[in-house]
Formats: C-alpha cells, sequence, structure tokens
C-alpha cells in the first residue's frame, strides 16, 4: 500500500510510464507462469527466437524503454539525441542483460522444467530439451548455444552505444548503464569458456572482477578515448 500511494505523487506522464512497465512486466511474468505452470515432470521449451525475443522484452527490454524515457524527460530534455535510436538501443540493452541470465542459469531451468532455447532451434542440431539434462550432449549443443552468446553480445554492445549516448555531464547515469554492460559481457566470456550443461558449475564474475571493472571505468571516465575502449576491450575473445 505505501508503495502504490507514492504513484499518485508523480507526474502525470511518469505514471502512465510506471503503470506501463508494470503492465508489460507482469504480462511476461504471467506468461511464464502459464507457459511452464503445465509441464508435468516434462521440460517444456519456447517455441521460437520471436517467442524469445518477446520474453526478453517483456521482462527486461521494457524496462531500457521505461528508464530512457525517464531519464530523457527529466535529466536531459535538452540533449541532442536521435531518441528513436536512443531507445531501440535502450530495449536491446535491456533484453541482452536478460539473455545473459537465461545463458547463465540454463542447468537450473532446465531443472525447474524450463528451457528458454527455441525447441526449432534445438531441433536443427538434432537436439530435444530434455536432452540438454546430459553434460556429455554439450559438444552437439555447443554452437548453437555460441549463436545466443554472440546474439546476447550484440544486444550488449548496443547497450554500450546506449551508454556512451548519454550525455557525459549524467556521470552516475552512464556508469549506472555501463556496469551491467561491462559485467554481462565478462560474464559472456566465462560462459564461453566453461561447460555450461554441467549443473555442478556455476558462472559467476568474481567480486575481485567486478571491483576491477569498477574502478577502471571510473578511472577513465575523464578520458573519452579510453572509456569507448571499455566494452571493445572485454569483447575481443568473443568475435
Amino acid at each position: 500500500e505505501e508503495a502504490l500511494s507514492l504513484l499518485s505523487t508523480f507526474e502525470s506522464q511518469d505514471q502512465a510510464q510506471i503503470r506501463q512497465v508494470l503492465l508489460t512486466i507482469t504480462s511476461g511474468q504471467e506468461m511464464d507462469l502459464l507457459r511452464f505452470g503445465t509441464r508435468n515432470g516434462e521440460i517444456l521449451a519456447l517455441e521460437s527466437d520471436s517467442e524469445l525475443d518477446d520474453y526478453t522484452y517483456r521482462v527486461a527490454g521494457c524496462v531500457g524503454e521505461f528508464w530512457t524515457h525517464i531519464c530523457s524527460a527529466h535529466l536531459f530534455p535538452e540533449a541532442q539525441i536521435d531518441f528513436k535510436t536512443f531507445l531501440a538501443h535502450g530495449i536491446r540493452f535491456g533484453q541482452g542483460l536478460q539473455l545473459v541470465n537465461i545463458l547463465r542459469d540454463l542447468p537450473s531451468d532446465l531443472r525447474q522444467g524450463r528451457c528458454y532455447i527455441p525447441q526449432t532451434r534445438l531441433a536443427e542440431h538434432g537436439l530435444r530439451p530434455s536432452d540438454l539434462l546430459a553434460p556429455e550432449k554439450e559438444p552437439a549443443f555447443r554452437s548453437l548455444y555460441d549463436d545466443y552468446l554472440r546474439k546476447a553480445s550484440e544486444c550488449l554492445a548496443d547497450g554500450w552505444i546506449y551508454t556512451c549516448t548519454v550525455p557525459r555531464k549524467c556521470v552516475r547515469v552512464r556508469l549506472a548503464c555501463a556496469w551491467p554492460v561491462l559485467i554481462g559481457a565478462k560474464t559472456l566470456i566465462h560462459l564461453q569458456r566453461q561447460k555450461v550443461l554441467d549443473p555442478a558449475v556455476r558462472v559467476k564474475v568474481s567480486r575481485q572482477e567486478v571491483r576491477k571493472i569498477m574502478f577502471t571505468s571510473i578511472l577513465r571516465y575523464p578520458f573519452p578515448g579510453s572509456w569507448a575502449k571499455l566494452f571493445q576491450n572485454d569483447q575481443l575473445s568473443l568475435r
């Protein structure tokens, strides 16, 4: 009740944005429950890449969309930005972060009966969702998994463009965008090197790596050329 009562304290346009993003997120959560709630012990998978794109938009891409509208309205309303492109990059930014989570959490999701890798794509490689429970199937699965690593990397690249589009004077906003992009990129690099179907392997960026990312980004912030290379340097091994 306390949280809901605060809604009325926002401007009408902000209220509309808040309602819209909550509606979109909860619709994605509801679809997830309906999709996987009747599995009867079997592993259910998304049908296609379009379903995956829709899911990542509903639970994360819409947050990038919301963030873009709110920041543009309140923090840099006069900035000379191609808003349509900026908004598209913001959506892809959110989708990329969610895709990183999906790829990282694949073994645990499978054991809960959820497979976010579309079954049409699995079938192209002679695989079924249940096959991914067997770590020995990784060689057959790896090329498809790497395709999704590249897709996530491309989304994060758009997230980095988004970050660098935010006016430089908005230091905290830029850093708030940069850190998840760079941590996500580091996670992808770890996933490229690890056995991703083994439930005993938990891929996670270490606290030391996170601290290094934060320190380096702050240190380089005053130097635009050096700052711009932060993401590029992390991504070299994925190309």
